[in-house]
């Protein structure tokens, strides 16, 4: 429809590239396929383990959307931005293994591995109540996303963690924008019942 004036119109350099790459893949260029794994890398596994909240299957996950990308590649159109087409695998994925597994992990999400060891405020030195409080929400907010149904977990993530527009979010989960405004409504709705006695 009108995919390709939103494919045309307003293309970045950086979705030129990914088209570019893409375009080799298709011949079988592993050199372009393996910089467009690197460059894309941390947008899969980052919203993979958000959605799942476990890191057991993350990379497993990771690995199946990129196979997909690899098979997929001689087909590619460029109708949208590369990297919604990258997260509508990413989601059909998650998805499969949500549904398959059942699963509401209750296992904190990995937001940023080893922050642990390398506290970001050092220089400000909050008193050890009030960090102790700060992860403890942290937390609270993470194992709270993983409990929010599917479609209102990703669009969240997809808001929150990767800055995507209405419009983006719009394309990867199939929905219209207003109904994508619909569910971060209720998604932030929940997550404000369930965090209430933090946010009190």
């Amino acid at each position: 429809m009108s995919g390709k004036d939103q494919g045309t119109v307003g293309k970045s350099e950086e979705d030129t590239e990914d088209v570019r790459l893409m375009q080799l893949v298709g011949r079988g260029d592993t050199g372009a396929f393996e910089e467009l794994i690197e460059r894309h890398q941390s947008l899969v596994a980052g919203t993979v383990a958000r959605m799942l909240g476990s890191n057991s299957d993350v990379e497993d996950i990771a690995q199946q959307v990129f196979i997909r990308v690899w098979k997929s590649a001689r087909r590619y159109v460029p109708s949208a931005k590369f990297t919604t087409w990258l997260l509508k695998i990413t989601r059909n994925l998650v998805f499969n293994e949500l549904r398959r597994s059942k699963r509401h992990a209750h296992v904190p999400l990995q937001t940023n591995p080893g922050a642990e060891e390398f506290p970001v405020k050092d220089e400000v030195n909050p008193a050890p109540d009030a960090s102790l409080l700060e992860s403890e929400l942290q937390q609270a907010i993470e194992e709270a996303i993983t409990q929010l149904p599917e479609s209102q977990r990703m669009a969240l993530i997809l808001r929150r963690y990767e800055q995507l527009s209405y419009e983006e979010i719009s394309e990867v989960l199939d929905l219209s924008v207003p109904a994508v405004k619909s569910v971060l409504f209720r998604a932030r709705t929940e997550l404000r019942a369930r965090l209430s006695r933090y946010l009190a």
